[in-house]
């Protein structure tokens, strides 16, 4: 009996289950790699929260200088008090729209990681919109009290994070487009697109912003 017939039949059998191996192989190793970007991105995540709240506390303890040493300030011929109503005029106004510009930032990333892994993006997708609104609207609101080198950075922070979730929009857009002609190059320009705006452009005007405010904070007092 010819054995090569039967090595064709057995290799042919074969086939299925090495097509399948590869596929859990490929499938584990995209895993791994979005895992480990998450893990990257929560660890910038935390370094600049930590940078975030170092400068509130060096603001607050800024404001209770001034208040314990005020009077002696006064005296001694210090900031007058026209000075000392704008300087916390204007920390108020960053006070108030810090927190909002860093829950978009919050939020967007958690969009966007949530769509690079598939899952379920609705709800995250209106929480990221909304919060872009409410820092537009909280920017317009206090922008009279604002330095321009701060009002110029949180516009452009909150663009830059707007252009990122419009993208991640319409990758998701081509995703449920079963007749659209996009290629799986197009999906990931997009994809690339989203990581450059939001963790390269969105992060390095959010620690600019840290250190405009933190000079602010300081050269005013």
């Amino acid at each position: 009996m010819e054995t090569e017939p039967l090595v064709g039949l057995l290799a042919a059998g074969q086939l299925p289950l090495l097509m399948a191996g590869a596929a859990l192989v490929i499938a584990l190793i995209t895993l791994a790699m979005i895992s480990g970007a998450r893990r990257r991105h929560e660890q910038r995540l935390d370094a600049l929260r930590e940078r975030s709240d170092t400068l509130w506390r060096e603001v607050d303890d800024l404001r209770v200088a001034q208040f314990n040493h005020g009077p002696e300030a006064a005296s001694n011929g210090g900031a007058n008090p026209l000075h000392q109503a704008h300087y916390r005029t204007e920390m108020d106004a960053y006070g108030k729209i810090w927190p909002q510009v860093w829950h978009l930032h919050e939020r967007l990333g958690l969009f966007l990681r949530a769509v690079e892994s598939g899952e379920a993006a609705g709800e995250l997708r209106l929480e990221a919109r909304n919060a872009a609104l409410e820092a537009r609207n909280l920017l317009n609101r206090n922008r009279p009290f604002c330095h321009e080198a701060v009002d110029e950075l949180v516009t452009r922070l909150i663009d830059t994070e707007i252009k990122a979730h419009l993208a991640a929009c319409q990758y998701l857009d081509l995703l449920k487009d079963v007749n659209s002609a996009s290629s799986s190059h197009d999906r990931r320009v997009l994809q690339d697109k989203c990581h450059t705006l939001h963790e390269g452009e969105a992060r390095d005007h959010m620690n600019q912003l840290v250190s405009a405010i933190r000079q602010r904070a300081i050269r005013q007092s």
